[in-house]
């Protein structure tokens, strides 16, 4: 699918290479999780109003929607590096910006600004998915990698929340912006400098369909299960906090256990060879998903949430594994970097819709009715990969670069 594999052809230590890579690839996304949470408190503070300062929020959660298959595509076309520091630039640029804005701007700049920095966030995560595969030995190898970077990026959403606003609460809400986006420019330039993406070469030879990676029905069917899985994670988020209620401390804690079972799934499923490798695999795994975000409207009491969160968490990693890996066999050449940030875009659209729509129903009917919501969409995730198996691939078989 790309030209990896040759280029790293005799080249020592490439295992090696792609755990330094993971954790730089960490550390440049650290700061992206900061971003949503840090414009909605600069903008609250800006204009004082919640309702203004949600539409900050949510205008860059569109652009980054529609950005990331859009830069992503770049890469495909030019090459990680430019196409990383240009971006990481734009975006930290855009921050510092922001962050020296006056008390009382108009609430449509802010609103322009924030879009911007969606469009221009580098897609750091499309990257690393793109390379691992051909700097490890076989599939299973890959998956396993898969699996952990899935369990350390939920890490990162577990951590980076609270730095923004605490950052915010110790200096200023727009220096907590700027940090982040100079954060986000040097982590991002160390990982587009080395040697892997620096190397990385787009398949001059593919026909590119006039679509893109979503021509492929294999990648329409992974698209749709993470959207369901989107919804999913959106209403326990919801639901969660819904159930905390007047301990509002609580939330915290409890959305922390449920990233440690991912963390703890995905450790386990890099062990024993990087979890699923065909649709029937994933189905099932979903289904354990499904099953145990489901079990989350039993619990009776804020000790049994937590315990259920753990549970049903360790299910996570091992799923996005399974997932990314099929993206190689899926995507049609040339685009697997646009394909990752469709993935990404997917999860992201499908959690805001699972999160207000656990909101009405936390509201009318109780956290419950909100848990039973994230079952449905994993169940709803289920049944799209039974339909669809037929089109997913199997991991096992090596991926078309290697050849």
């Amino acid at each position: 699918m790309h030209q990896l594999g040759a280029n790293y052809r005799g080249m020592p230590s490439l295992a090696s290479s792609a755990r330094r890579l993971l954790v730089i690839s960490i550390v440049a996304r650290l700061p992206l999780t900061t971003l949503s949470i840090g414009l909605l408190d600069h903008a609250q503070h800006l204009t004082g109003s919640f309702a203004a300062a949600g539409a900050v929020s949510g205008a860059y959660a569109v652009a980054l929607g529609v950005g990331g298959p859009w830069l992503g595509g770049l890469v495909d076309r030019r090459g990680q590096r430019a196409v990383l520091l240009v971006s990481a630039g734009a975006a930290a640029l855009l921050l510092a910006i922001i962050g020296a804005l006056p008390v009382g701007v108009p609430v449509s700049v802010l609103l322009a600004l924030a879009a911007a920095v969606g469009l221009a966030s580098p897609p750091v995560g499309a990257c690393l998915r793109a390379l691992l595969p051909g700097l490890l030995p076989d599939a299973a190898a890959a998956r396993g990698a898969y699996a952990v970077e899935a369990a350390a990026v939920e890490l990162t959403w577990v951590a980076g929340p609270p730095i923004a606003l605490g950052l915010g609460a110790l200096w200023s809400t727009g220096a907590a912006l700027a940090l982040g986006g100079a954060a986000l420019l040097i982590a991002t330039s160390v990982f587009a400098c080395d040697p892997a993406s620096r190397s990385w070469r787009p398949d001059e030879e593919a026909a590119r369909a006039a679509g893109g990676s979503l021509t492929s029905p294999a990648m329409r069917t992974l698209v749709l299960v993470l959207g369901s899985i989107g919804v999913l994670f959106g209403a326990v988020e919801v639901a969660v906090t819904a159930a905390a209620g007047a301990q509002a401390g609580a939330a915290a804690p409890l959305l922390a256990l449920w990233g440690a079972g991912s963390l703890i799934g995905g450790t386990l499923a890099a062990r024993l060879g990087g979890g699923p490798a065909s649709g029937a695999g994933l189905a099932l795994m979903l289904a354990f998903l499904a099953a145990g975000h489901l079990a989350l409207a039993a619990a009776g009491s804020l000790v049994a949430l937590g315990a259920v969160l753990l549970v049903a968490g360790a299910a996570i990693a091992p799923t996005y594994a399974c997932v990314y890996a099929m993206v190689e066999q899926a995507a049609p050449a040339g685009t697997v970097t646009e394909a990752f940030a469709w993935l990404a875009t997917a999860a992201g659209v499908g959690a805001a819709i699972g999160a207000a729509a656990a909101g009405a129903l936390a509201d009318h009917a109780g956290p419950q009715a909100a848990f039973a919501l994230a079952g449905a969409a994993g169940a709803a995730a289920v049944l799209v990969t039974m339909l669809r198996a037929a089109v997913l691939p199997s991991t096992r078989q090596e991926p078309r670069w290697a050849a």
